[in-house]
This record gives structure tokens, C-alpha cells and sequence, in this order.
């Protein structure tokens, strides 16, 4: 049996302003779209394969779904992308060997002008903790920096249990 494989991911946002976002994605992507017209503009990445397209409708714009991201395959590609996300003054918060989602990390944020959080990371090594400060209701590990709802903590006992208590500031 011939197994199916998706060539391609699509994504579709609403979006509220369609010039502020084109400005965005261009400088985040490194292109141009491949297609705009009224209301509505695309873009086809290769590397990762995906399409994007963005809609302008400003009543349809949700925040704190979540985020959206890329993983690149070495720390030097994390780092060129760094750079050219810093020098394009789209950095909102970089973090550097961190235990999320239980993965050591490093990564780096980009909000969009709706506030859509998209997340640029290396995996090192899958991790068997979070970061204690992870597991406190303000942060935004997994959630996205900023998100307002939090998903509950998912806690190992036994770790837990051998390391400090989180906020104690002992890790």
C-alpha cells in the first residue's frame, strides 16, 4: 500500500491590515508573496513547504490560539536567522538553552501585527523537566509569549519531587 504524503502545509489567517502584514512577512520570510489582490495575499515557501495566505477581515482576527514556528536543523542556521530577524527589528524575546515543552532549546520570537507569535528554534535534546518558571501561571513557555490563557502545567512527580520547588529560585 502506497503511503500518502502531504506535499505541502496551507495556513490561513485573518488578518487586520493587509499592507502591515505583507511589510511583516516579507522581512520574516525574506520574499515577496507570490500572489496579492484585494483583501487577500500568499506566499509559497520551499524550505519548509508551506503556503500562507492572510485575509483581510478585521472581525475575524482571534488572538491566544496558540503560535506557529519553525525548526531549523543546525545553531548556526538559528543564529544567521537571528541576525537577520534582529537587523529587521522583529525580535521580541530570544532564549537561549531552555528547557520548554520538555526539549532543551534555544530559540528566538517574532510577533506579527496581530499579534500572531511565531517561534524559531533548534532542538538539542528531548529534556525530562521543564524549566521550573515554565510551570507558573504567567509563563510562556509553549503558549507563546504574551498569551494571555494559560494550558495547565503537565508536572513529572518523580523530578519534581528530587529537584526544588518552582519560584523557589534554587534551579
Amino acid at each position: 500500500m502506497k503511503s500518502t504524503i502531504f506535499p505541502r502545509m496551507h495556513v490561513s489567517l485573518y488578518v487586520s491590515d493587509l499592507a502591515k502584514t505583507i511589510d511583516f512577512y516579507n522581512r520574516f520570510f525574506g520574499q515577496e508573496p507570490v500572489k496579492i489582490r484585494n483583501g487577500y495575499t500568499k506566499y509559497v515557501l520551499e524550505e519548509p513547504s508551506l503556503i500562507i495566505s492572510f485575509v483581510e477581515n478585521k472581525d475575524r482576527v482571534q488572538q491566544n490560539f496558540g503560535h506557529l514556528g519553525f525548526q531549523v536543523e543546525t545553531l548556526a542556521e538559528l543564529n544567521t536567522r537571528l541576525g537577520a530577524a534582529e537587523a529587521a527589528g522583529l525580535v521580541a524575546r530570544v532564549e537561549m538553552g531552555t528547557n520548554c515543552c520538555f526539549a532543551n532549546q534555544d530559540k528566538f520570537w517574532v510577533n506579527d501585527p496581530d499579534g500572531v507569535q511565531w517561534e524559531v528554534y533548534y532542538f538539542h535534546a528531548d529534556a525530562e523537566f521543564n524549566d521550573p518558571h515554565f510551570e507558573e501561571p504567567a509563563s510562556a513557555c509553549c503558549i507563546a509569549p504574551g498569551a494571555e490563557e494559560v494550558m495547565p502545567a503537565f508536572k513529572n512527580l518523580a523530578v519534581e519531587a528530587a529537584c526544588c520547588t518552582p519560584g523557589s529560585g534554587c534551579c
